[in-house]
């Protein structure tokens, strides 16, 4: 089976290309989003993707996006035969991996919500005793769960990483009402989630959203929800004091580690292996995820 990494729809106007997905114009309201099977770790995207990849990605926002009601998003349609032409000609490239939406003004702040001290967080928090500028209690350790969950915003990045910045800053650059509305939706969003994951025996220990205007309204972009947004747990695995097991790419960078390359010099293909297992991990937690509850 073979990944998709690049897209090229004849006679459409493609806008963009990130790290996952290609971004075309449609018409002054509406874009296509195709999620690619491109995997990318250390800012780096590998030469070879994940088969399916994108297709699973595409479901499982998909199926949030329709879950949470509470706050409109930006998806207009998910079936690719109700696409414009010329998309619509091309299900090779577009079939159960692409969206059509309405463009929004993007909110420029990744919006993160963190339930546990891991990652960054864990690093400022040993540094300073502080994650994102936020105070926290003496003692903490590993992958402990927070007394309650944190929304940490962080500035987009064109390229390399997002920076993490204090609510106090984007207070500053968004306006007080807007700053702290997408603080309230973010973790709304994220207790949502955790308490449907729960039942399935998945621990969600942080995810970032992003947010945009249509009009005045704040509405859900991009993605959510899914193992390139979010950090997924073992529920059955999980101990305080242990990084725990995660479905997401984490098993590409460890594997990474292993290896002889220096994370600056453009990256080698990953072996069929570690392909195949990543295919396995993310088909496992879109199962996982989506189990009767």
């Amino acid at each position: 089976m073979d990944a998709l990494v690049r897209t090229k729809i004849p006679g459409a106007k493609k806008l963009f290309s990130g790290k996952v997905r290609d971004v075309y114009s449609v018409d002054r309201e509406h874009l296509i989003i195709i999620s690619t099977d491109r995997i990318s770790a250390f800012d780096h995207v590998f030469p070879n993707g994940i088969p399916k990849k994108g297709v699973i990605l595409n479901n499982i926002s998909n199926r949030w996006f329709s879950a949470i009601k509470f706050i409109k998003n930006h998806i207009v349609e998910t079936d690719y035969r109700n696409f414009p032409a010329p998309f619509r000609d091309h299900p090779e490239q577009v079939a159960d991996r692409a969206v059509l939406v309405r463009k929004a003004q993007r909110i420029d702040f990744e919006c993160v919500a963190r339930g546990y001290l891991i990652g960054s967080g864990w690093k400022d928090y040993r540094e300073t005793g502080e994650v994102c500028g936020i105070r926290l209690p003496e003692g903490l350790e590993l992958a402990q769960e927070f007394p309650a969950p944190l929304f940490t915003p962080a500035t987009k990045a064109k390229s390399g990483h997002d920076m993490n910045v204090s609510i106090e800053i984007m207070r500053k650059k968004l306006g007080t009402d807007v700053a702290d509305r997408l603080g309230e939706l973010t973790l709304q969003i994220y207790e949502y989630a955790r308490e449907k994951l729960k039942k399935t025996g998945i621990i969600l220990a942080d995810t970032k959203f992003e947010f945009g205007f249509i009009g005045n309204e704040i509405v859900l972009i991009d993605e959510i929800l899914t193992p390139d947004s979010s950090r997924f747990w073992d529920a059955g695995e999980y101990t305080v004091g242990t990084s725990p097991v995660s479905f997401d790419k984490q098993f590409i960078r460890d594997y990474l580690e292993t290896t002889s390359w220096d994370k600056n010099s453009p990256p080698p293909p990953l072996p069929a292996e570690i392909v195949e297992k990543a295919m396995e991990k993310y088909e496992e937690i879109r199962q996982r995820i989506f189990s009767p509850q």
